[in-house]
């Protein structure tokens, strides 16, 4: 089973620059050749938007769906392959379309979703209307719900998704609501907690994991979009992911956040590369 690499070049913000670099630079620094991974190129895809929709709240919701439906296209291209995908972002808009595209060859699936984020506000409860703010609630089916047509209905189910990492205290408040009602079985880890994650867990179906780089420290990783203090440091997201990536029944992996507008000399881009390298490239 290999790796294939395919850039998704897309920045929720709806502006050019940004996270939609990000595959570029990945690729600048060699992370493909060095991962061993096959290269698929960057999908055809952008968001662009100034404000939000009237009807989904989301910025660029046309431009989201798109990206949707063809981030499923290539993921189910790869898996019925036989492969892995290895997605290079991008923001976290590319989940949906990933986890979409595994559940049409392999049905039901797991996640371990490494992020400094839940990511399950919709339209209208998200602060900001950025589809990043958004992925987990459409792959639990929460809304939008043209975005979740998109991807052919809910994807995951909350008992089958981890969240490793999370930390926001704004977006706290309203998580702890949502986890009371609909998503209660989801099982979210924060840094502190981390030791006690079983990856053994994950092991008899097939399981996506999504990097936030997000996930690391303000101090270990300005190179992102969202800094928050208390994060992992990259000795313990190395070890985390090797863990994942270990469990035979890993089905696929996505990137988002990295900004290389943020990395004028490269060195998080290049220490993101050495990190994929060891993960996938094992």
């Amino acid at each position: 089973m290999s790796w294939i690499a395919i850039g998704v070049p897309i920045d929720s913000v709806g502006r050019s620059g940004g996270t939609e670099l990000a595959p570029a630079a990945l690729r600048e620094h060699g992370l493909v050749a060095r991962s061993g991974a096959g290269d698929w190129g960057d999908l055809d895809v952008r968001i662009r938007g100034d404000e939000r929709d009237g009807a989904s709240g989301v910025i660029g919701i046309d431009d989201v769906v798109a990206t949707t439906v063809a981030v499923r296209e290539a993921v189910r291209g790869v898996v019925a392959g036989g492969d892995r995908p290895l997605l290079l972002g991008g923001c976290c808009t590319l989940v949906p379309g990933a986890l979409a595209g595994l559940r049409d060859v392999v049905g039901a699936h797991g996640v371990a979703y490494v992020d400094g984020h839940v990511d399950v506000y919709d339209g209208h409860t998200s602060p900001t209307g950025e589809a990043a703010d958004m992925p987990m609630g459409v792959a639990f089916g929460l809304g939008p719900d043209r975005w979740i047509a998109a991807a052919g209905g809910a994807t995951t189910a909350p008992a089958d998704a981890i969240v490793l990492g999370a930390r926001d205290p704004e977006e706290a408040d309203d998580i702890a609501v949502l986890l009371a009602d609909r998503l209660a079985a989801v099982t979210v880890l924060g840094p502190a907690e981390l030791h006690d994650f079983a990856p053994d867990r994950l092991r008899g179906r097939p399981f996506w994991i999504h990097l936030d780089v997000d996930v690391l420290d303000e101090r270990e990783m300005p190179a992102t979009d969202y800094l928050m203090p208390g994060g992992v440091n990259w000795e313990e997201l190395t070890a985390l992911m090797a863990a994942l990536c270990a469990v035979p029944s890993l089905a696929g992996l996505s990137i988002g956040c990295l900004n290389p507008e943020k990395d004028p000399d490269g060195r998080y881009v290049e220490r993101t590369c050495t990190l994929l390298e060891g993960v996938a490239g094992s």
